[in-house]
């Protein structure tokens, strides 16, 4: 049960029974273990699961403050390793080069991303290529990928969306030119998957989550869009979300904050967010 739900049943159970405490007598105590700043800069993409888990953080320990920036995977990496911030958030693997023998790494949480078309479409499977080749418009028509002769029609996401933003670099879109003009594009898992179950050529993307009888998630390179298949790295359209440390820079506050992200009210945040758990 997440932090502030416990803190609302403990205050509801006071309202009732008209007594000073239901819950543990330590609280106030426990609550004051902690106390200091947590700064924390790094990508964007892991923003909302973040911010929930700061929320539940704080309310646990109110003595402690997270700051938190969104300044891109790399950005937080580099601030982590110039004593910058005390945790540095990633929405990728960490690159070679960026490692070294004391930097720390924690994965929180996997982000899954389906490729989704129509119940009617006969295709099963699918490539990065070919999601790269149909989203730059270099594919336009199913027959070319082993389909029906019919022209699809792409559905991406607006531009401000993490999905879209980590659809875009794990495909490598940019480096196929970029989104199609001809490209619809919706505003929200939800509408992407509606527009993609109603109309037979469609194709789009969504979180795991989205997934449903009303349309059919498709194999990529032959790995099914699992969050078993994206946690060991078979299914491609997926990474980790990391925070990465130093044990001497990340401070006490700092590495309980770490402990908590992948605990269980850590990993209801990751659930509440559509994001994959850890265990």
């Amino acid at each position: 049960m997440k932090v502030k739900s416990i803190i609302a049943a403990a205050v509801a159970c006071v309202l009732a029974m008209g007594i000073s405490g239901c819950g543990n007598e330590n609280s106030a105590e426990d609550d004051d273990r902690l106390k200091g700043t947590i700064v924390i800069t790094g990508s964007t993409s892991v923003e909302d699961i973040l911010t929930d888990m700061m929320d539940e953080f704080e309310a646990l320990y109110p003595s402690v403050s997270i700051e938190y920036t969104g300044s891109g995977s790399s950005a937080g990496i580099k601030d982590t390793k110039a004593g910058v911030n005390n945790i540095g958030a990633s929405s990728r693997e960490i690159k070679e080069e960026e490692k070294d023998e004391k930097l720390k790494e924690e994965v929180f949480a996997y982000d899954g991303i389906a490729a989704i078309v129509n119940p009617a479409n006969e295709i099963q499977d699918i490539t990065l290529q070919q999601l790269a080749d149909i989203y730059s418009g270099k594919i336009t028509n199913w027959s070319e990928i082993g389909g029906k002769d019919e022209t699809i029609f792409v559905v991406s996401r607006e531009e401000s969306s993490g999905t879209r933003s980590a659809f875009e670099e794990l495909t490598g879109l940019p480096d196929a030119g970029g989104l199609t003009s001809k490209a619809a594009v919706a505003e929200g898992n939800g509408p992407v998957q509606a527009s993609v179950a109603g109309n037979k050529n469609a194709i789009g993307y969504v979180s795991f989550a989205y997934i449903d009888e009303s349309v059919k998630a498709l194999k990529l390179d032959g790995a099914e869009p699992t969050p078993e298949a994206s946690k060991t790295g078979e299914y491609k359209l997926s990474r980790p979300f990391v925070f990465v440390y130093y044990e001497d820079k990340a401070t006490e506050a700092g590495l309980a904050f770490l402990e908590f992200a992948v605990s269980e009210d850590g990993q209801y945040c990751v659930e509440d967010n559509h994001g994959i758990t850890v265990d």
